[in-house]
């Protein structure tokens, strides 16, 4: 009896651990160094399903870069917000979730060693290419994200449109280097990285990353570079007009996007629920993985 009941314990014990693989995706944080912002910059790696099956040993993944937003960090994507790496069994890509502190994802015009759109371009992207079987193509680069990580997405989809073929905003904060930190309109705890990132409403560094002056500036043969642009908002988001006025220059410019208004508040369930539309739409966008 006690032989049989060991028996049923161990065949339990492993039903147990099928069960987790077949609902939990690999994540794996990498320690990275920045030099460019001169301190560590830890990144988080969801794997695709089968990364280390022994029959995809050769096979190399597209990349989605999935941002967060202002007071967050790249634990955010990965924590119990959100189920990112639930939703990402279903695809066969690699998501990078980076760690860009209150930077904006621009590179400071107050704190020189602040250059968190520099890292991600010059360092970010190079290093998870060398340390993972990643595809380097454009068509096989997506970036996306939510609130600030929104606005870093967009922006970088139009001043970076050769590294990447799909960008995505949700709920974006998509006109913060237009923001005064003297507006008492402005929330408070958003203050004080608009006024350290972006520097006085003079200061060069604000129309260089204002994406409504840099889209609507584009040339014709620009805009046929441009990577696929999708946005969404929710309808009690306080930045929906904001989305709406984004989308209005899109269309003015005839530039190829989508936008969706959706139930919803500036708040991590409606994140969670868009997130996988975003993986969706990238998964169709992206290059498949190939050897």
């Amino acid at each position: 009896m006690k032989i049989a009941r060991s028996l049923l314990l161990c065949f339990a014990f492993l039903l147990t651990l099928t069960a987790y693989a077949q609902t939990n995706a690999r994540v794996e944080t990498v320690s990275f160094e920045s030099k460019l912002v001169g301190e560590a910059l830890p990144y988080h790696v969801v794997l695709p399903p089968d990364y280390a099956a022994p029959t995809a040993q050769t096979m190399r993944y597209p990349v989605l870069y999935l941002l967060h937003g202002l007071a967050g960090s790249h634990n955010d994507w990965v924590s119990n917000r959100a189920h990112l790496a639930e939703y990402a069994l279903q695809y066969h890509i690699i998501i990078v979730v980076p760690e860009g502190h209150d930077g904006w994802y621009t590179d400071s015009a107050t704190a020189p060693n602040e250059k968190y759109e520099s890292y991600i371009v010059q360092e970010l992207i190079p290093d998870v290419e060398r340390r993972y079987r990643a595809l380097a193509g454009r068509d096989a680069r997506a970036i996306a994200g939510l609130s600030m990580g929104g606005y870093g997405a967009l922006k970088f989809a139009v001043k970076y449109p050769e590294r990447f073929v799909f960008a995505a905003s949700m709920s974006g904060a998509l006109a913060a280097p237009a923001w005064n930190p003297q507006d008492k309109d402005l929330l408070d705890f958003v203050k004080p990285s608009i006024a350290r990132v972006y520097g006085a409403m003079d200061n060069p560094v604000r129309p260089a990353n204002d994406i409504f002056k840099l889209y609507d500036a584009l040339p014709p043969e620009r805009i046929a570079q441009l990577p696929f642009i999708y946005l969404d908002c929710g309808t009690e988001d306080f930045l929906l007009d904001l989305n709406r006025t984004f989308d209005a220059l899109l269309v003015k410019r005839k530039i190829p996007h989508e936008y969706r208004e959706l139930p919803g508040k500036h708040e991590w369930p409606y994140w969670d629920q868009q997130v996988q539309e975003i993986l969706r739409i990238a998964a169709h966008r992206l290059a498949a993985p190939h050897s």
